[in-house]
Order: C-alpha cells, then structure tokens, then sequence
C-alpha cells in the first residue's frame, strides 16, 4: 500500500509498508534495508526485526521492492 505522509521539515513523500519474512537477526534487517535502498525510487527505507515491518519512503514501484527483498532469501508482502 502507497500512502502519502508529511516528514517533520521536509517534503511531502509516499511511502510503502511491506511484512517481510525470514528476519531473525540484526544482518537480516542490514540485507533487506541496503536491497530496498538499492531499488530506483527509494530515498529512505527502515526495517523493525520485531514487527516484520518495512517502511520504504519515496516514489519506488511496489513489485520492485518486493522482488529486492524476495532476491535477499525473504518473504515480502504488501502491507494494508
């Protein structure tokens, strides 16, 4: 899901939230972030080990980040 927030002091981006699967330590968490990070688009991009959550803020196409995760050796999702 794409969805449009405002960053404190900066412009306005969209961002998209993905469950990611198989994340059982902080090098899991470093190899999703640096493959989203590497995705056309993606100007920031977080992952929280406890949640399966990533962020990802920028004008990325959904399908390409989940293919750079699914690329990495871990399930990705759309989050709703």
């Amino acid at each position: 899901m794409t969805q449009s927030s405002q960053m404190p002091g900066g412009p306005e981006l969209d961002h998209t939230d993905l469950t990611v699967g198989g994340m059982t330590c902080d090098h899991c968490v470093r190899a999703v972030t640096q493959a989203l990070k590497g995705v056309l688009g993606v100007k920031e991009a977080s992952v929280d080990l406890s949640s399966g959550l990533a962020r990802v803020r920028g004008e990325a196409d959904p399908q390409a980040l989940l293919d750079a995760v699914k690329e990495e050796g871990y399930t990705a999702a759309l989050r709703e």
